[in-house]
């Protein structure tokens, strides 16, 4: 407890609550599910989210109604242990499935899922949509396995109102297809925004109700109040360059508004050993030290890269034993320089695109790392950090599932099963498919470990800023998502694809605009002030973290009365706090 000034006849009751949020008359919830079916695969498959929507016959209980053929595959309706469903079997093309035709409306966002089983296992199978304009459009994807059923989850923004066609695709034509409880539900924007707010509301906030009264327990209104955000619970950040080391103008900017940050360059391999044998973690160390003053938390990026772009000469020419000698000697320098400094480490970069050290190593070569960063660090968080997992659903490499075997894979790997993993999503966009960002998190959630959204970028154009404020409101909002970083750490050529400021006074461009807007909205930083009612009470809804808390009246003798208050989730039936100040 802090005090200030004399302390006279003045009590302060606190007692927080959830905040109920908002909501659209008749709107229908947002089923989160997939966060706790994705990774399994069942005997039987779940119930058609929503009542299957739109579908006709979605559980096809009904025998083929509302079903047919799509290319030249044969349908045949079955049924196994009470279970009915849908085949597609003898296909010779890809596209070759059952299907189902569907009106769309312009405007709206669709949420889709299905439950997928193959005739045989690990096969990929996506689903599709066919405009009657000719145009496609990917649901989303899953890994089909054999013996039991695997949830697949996407959506899509409708862009024009029309027929559509709904069919399965899978590049592997020697296998079955067979589809269960199927739902494509429509939301409007007004209903997604509800969602949203929702979800705030529900996760990230809490009403906190303050009472003044004075020494004999009177309430007294009109009593002053001012609550100061301190230290927001949730991390939102944005990347650092050595730029800030430098630049008092870029130093009074960032301190202003984040809390976590990853440096862009500085701690990569390539920049503490451009010649081998000779380290230098000067810059990093700087930077470090920086944000140290300052308490800014940091993400270490990263230990290794297996873009082979971005190998160093000497490392490329390295023989496999070499190599694995030479890794070894990178992570263990850079993990143990700062075991217990930072929060969190990418220990691989971009592992589902390239594989530069399998190439040399063998299969195994990112799960080796991994065991190599618990044995060195066993406490910190290691993520596997990684592009268009939720940006592109077309990227077939990285789709949510495939994202979930690979994860799967450095966990099981022998000795990794005491890390600490996390889920990084680079999250450089284009144009954002919002509903497919919902349900790829949904998705990945099944994987029971933090998700992060690591390093956000939108690509400059027309919309940047319209894209970048939904992306924002979307990712916060998912109940998922632990922490958030922005992708636009200047340096003395500009940023990399999003600017927030100019590179000279870093006054605001619209993008920081929109990003001060939402730590305003939000509540991750500022004040929220106002006087109590006619019973001494004032309430409000605040972001989770660290406040204090000052309440000044005409009738005390002291100047102000100040308290330190912690919001955190809690039960609506906790007992108030009370705080009795007197001198």
């Amino acid at each position: 407890m802090k005090n200030i000034g004399e302390r006279h006849n003045l009590l302060l009751l606190l007692s927080t609550f959830f905040f109920g949020g908002f909501e659209v008359l008749n709107a229908v919830p947002y089923d989160y599910t997939a966060s706790a079916e994705a990774s399994l695969c069942l005997a039987n498959p779940h119930k058609p989210q929503y009542g299957g929507g739109v579908i006709v016959n979605p559980e096809l209980n009904e025998g083929l109604k509302g079903w047919s053929s799509f290319g030249n595959a044969k349908i045949q309706h079955r049924e196994s242990k009470g279970n009915k469903f849908i085949v597609a079997l003898g296909r010779n093309q890809q596209h070759a499935s059952v299907s189902q035709k569907v009106s769309l409306q312009s405007g709206k966002l669709y949420t889709f899922s299905a439950w997928i089983q193959a005739s045989k296992g690990g096969v990929p199978v996506t689903a599709m949509f066919k405009t009657g304009s000719g145009t496609y459009m990917r649901a989303g994807s899953i890994v089909a396995e054999s013996n039991c059923w695997s949830m697949l989850k996407g959506g899509f923004p409708a862009s024009a109102s029309g027929p559509a066609e709904l069919y399965f695709e899978s590049k592997d034509t020697s296998v079955e297809i067979w589809v269960d409880s199927i739902s494509l539900q429509p939301f409007t924007e007004e209903e997604w925004k509800s969602h949203q707010d929702q979800s705030i509301a529900k996760i990230r906030k809490s009403n906190v109700k303050i009472q003044a009264v004075d020494k004999q327990g009177k309430p007294l209104a009109n009593a002053k109040i001012s609550i100061q955000q301190k230290s927001p619970t949730f991390p939102f950040g944005c990347s650092l360059t050595k730029y800030i080391l430098k630049n008092t103008a870029y130093q009074n900017w960032f301190l202003s508004r984040f809390t976590v940050a990853t440096f862009g360059d500085e701690m990569k391999w390539y920049s503490t050993e451009n010649t081998q044998g000779h380290e230098d973690y000067s810059v990093a160390d700087a930077m470090l030290q920086f944000t140290k003053q300052h308490n800014i938390a940091v993400r270490g990026h990263n230990v290794f890269w297996d873009d082979p772009f971005y190998q160093l000469g000497w490392v490329k020419s390295l023989s496999p034993q070499q190599l694995a000698s030479a890794t070894q000697k990178r992570l263990n320098s850079v993990m143990n320089k700062y075991k217990g400094q930072l929060i969190g480490w990418d220990v691989v970069n971009e592992n589902l695109h390239f594989n530069f050290f399998e190439s040399k190593m063998g299969a195994n070569a990112s799960a080796l790392f991994y065991n190599w960063a618990i044995k060195a660090d066993a406490a910190t968080t290691l993520f596997l950090n990684e592009y268009n997992t939720i940006e592109e659903s077309a990227d077939e490499a990285t789709t949510p599932a495939k994202y979930l075997r690979k994860l799967k894979e450095m966990r099981t790997f022998p000795g990794n099963e005491r890390g600490r993993f996390a889920i990084g999503l680079e999250s450089h966009f284009t144009t954002p498919n919002i509903p497919y960002i919902r349900s790829s998190i949904d998705t990945l959630a099944a994987a029971g470990v933090p998700i992060w959204i690591t390093e956000l970028d939108v690509a400059n154009g027309p919309k940047q800023t319209l894209y970048l404020e939904q992306i924002l409101r979307e990712t916060y909002a998912h109940p998922h998502i632990q922490g958030i970083v922005l992708w636009a750490g200047p340096t003395e050529k500009g940023c990399y694809r999003m600017c927030l400021t100019d590179n000279i006074n870093f006054k605001n461009l619209p993008n920081g605009d929109v990003v001060d807007k939402l730590i305003h909205e939000w509540g991750l930083k500022g004040l929220v002030s106002g006087t109590t009612d006619a019973k001494g009470f004032f309430e409000a809804p605040l972001s989770h973290g660290d406040y204090e808390v000052s309440i000044t009246h005409p009738t005390s003798k002291s100047s102000s009365l100040v308290q330190r208050l912690n919001v955190k989730p809690t039960a609506s039936s906790q007992k108030p706090l009370f705080l009795k100040f007197s001198s």
